[in-house]
C-alpha cells in the first residue's frame, strides 16, 4: 500500500509541476486507483504485485467508498450554496414589502413603544389620509405634527398667501415665504420635516363645487378656518361622507376644540352652533387679536385627536368640547349632544341619508 501512496503523491506532484489542471490530476489518481483494484481482484493471493499494492481489495474499497461519499457531499453542498446565492440575488418582487424602512423605524420609535400605538398603530398612521382645511393659525401646528407623526397622506386646502402679520402665530411659515401661497409654504416645511409623507396642496377656497369630491379622498378632516361659512360647509360634507371632523377655534386668549362625528353618536358642528353669530359677537383674530402660542396649543391638540382616532387609542373628544383659557391657565371640558332637529345630522336627515 505504501508503494501506491508514493505513486499517487508522485503523480500529483508531477502533474502540478507540469501545470496540469486539478481535474486532470484527479483523473490520474482515479486511473491509478482502478488499476490497483484490478490487480487486487484479478491476481491470485500471494502474488508479488498484489502484495506490493496492499494484498487485499478490502482497504481500497473502503478508501474508494469514503472518497465517493466526500465527492457526493461536496457536490450537494455546492448545489445548495448555488441555490442560496441565486435566491439572495433574485429581486424580491413577489413578497410583501416591509412596512417601514430603517429610517422610519428609528424616527417613530417613541410611537412604537407606546402600548396604545405600537407597530400596528403606526402602520395605521402611515396608511391614513387626513385633510386639513386652512393652513393658518390652527392648521400650521396641526400640519406640522401630523407630518412629524408620519401620517401617510396629508391634504391641505387654503386660498390665502403668507403675510408678515401671519408669522406671529402661524409657525409653519417663514419670513422668506411671505407672498407664497400658504399651502405651498406648508408643503415645503412638512417635506423638510418628514420626507416619508405625501403632501397634497390645494391652493383654492373650499367651495360646494369641490368639497364632496375632495372629502371622498380622505378618512378624517381637521377644520382650522376662521369663518363660519367654511365651517358649516366642512361640517355638512363631513356628515354626508360619515367621516370625523376635528374642529378648533380661537379668540384672544381662549381656544376650543371638539370631535364632531354623528356617524359614531357624537353631535355635528351645527348641533352646537345652529347658526352663525352676529359679526360683532365673533370678531376675527385680526380684529380682536390672539395670543401667539394659543393656536399652537389648540392645533397640537387637534393633531393629537387625529392620531387617537386613526389608531383607536384612548377616547376621542366625541360628545365633548374642551375650552382652554390661556390667560388664567384654566381648561374645562363640557358635554355636548346631538339635536334631533339639527338640519344637518338630525333624525330627519339621517332617515333620508
Amino acid at each position: 500500500m505504501l508503494l501506491v501512496l508514493i505513486m499517487a503523491a508522485a503523480l500529483w506532484g508531477f502533474g502540478a509541476l507540469m501545470g496540469a489542471p486539478r481535474s486532470t490530476r484527479l483523473m490520474m489518481l482515479a486511473v491509478l486507483y482502478v488499476g490497483v483494484l484490478i490487480i487486487q481482484l484479478t491476481l491470485p493471493t500471494g502474488n508479488a504485485l498484489r502484495l506490493a499494492t496492499g494484498g487485499s481489495a478490502a482497504p481500497w474499497l473502503l478508501i474508494g467508498g469514503f472518497a465517493v461519499i466526500v465527492l457526493v457531499y461536496r457536490r450537494v453542498l455546492k448545489a445548495l450554496r448555488t441555490k442560496a446565492d441565486a435566491a439572495q440575488a433574485r429581486p424580491q418582487t413577489d413578497g410583501p414589502k416591509p412596512a417601514f424602512s430603517d429610517t422610519e423605524l428609528n424616527r417613530y420609535a417613541r410611537h412604537f413603544v407606546l402600548r396604545e400605538i405600537g407597530g400596528p398603530g403606526q402602520k395605521k398612521i402611515k396608511e391614513a389620509r387626513v385633510l386639513v382645511v386652512g393652513a393658518g393659525g390652527l392648521g400650521a401646528p396641526a400640519l406640522q405634527y401630523l407630518a412629524a407623526a408620519g401620517v401617510g397622506t396629508i391634504g391641505v386646502i387654503d386660498d390665502d398667501v403668507v403675510e408678515n402679520a401671519n408669522l406671529q402665530r402661524q409657525v409653519i411659515h417663514k419670513d422668506a415665504a411671505i407672498g407664497t401661497p400658504k399651502v405651498f409654504s406648508a408643503q415645503l416645511e412638512m417635506i423638510a420635516q418628514n420626507p416619508h409623507v405625501t403632501i397634497r396642496p390645494y391652493h383654492r377656497r373650499l367651495t360646494k363645487d369641490i368639497a364632496a369630491e375632495l372629502f371622498a379622498d380622505y378618512d378624517l378632516v381637521l377644520d382650522g378656518t376662521d369663518n363660519f361659512e367654511t365651517r358649516y360647509l366642512t361640517n355638512s360634507v363631513a356628515v354626508t361622507r360619515k367621516i370625523p371632523l376635528i374642529s378648533g377655534a380661537l379668540s384672544q386668549w381662549e381656544g376650543q376644540l371638539s370631535v364632531f362625528d354623528p356617524a359614531n353618536g357624537a353631535p355635528c358642528y351645527r348641533c352646537i352652533f345652529p347658526q352663525a353669530p352676529a359679526p360683532h359677537l365673533a370678531p376675527s383674530c385680526a380684529e380682536a387679536g390672539v395670543l401667539s402660542p394659543l393656536p399652537g396649543v389648540i392645533g397640537a391638540m387637534m393633531a393629537a385627536e387625529a392620531l387617537k382616532i386613526i389608531t383607536g387609542a384612548g377616547a376621542a373628544l366625541r360628545g365633548q368640547m374642551v375650552i382652554y383659557d390661556a390667560l388664567y391657565g384654566e381648561s374645562r371640558t363640557i358635554s355636548v349632544a346631538r339635536r334631533e332637529d339639527c338640519p344637518t345630522c338630525g333624525i330627519a336627515q339621517a332617515g333620508t341619508g
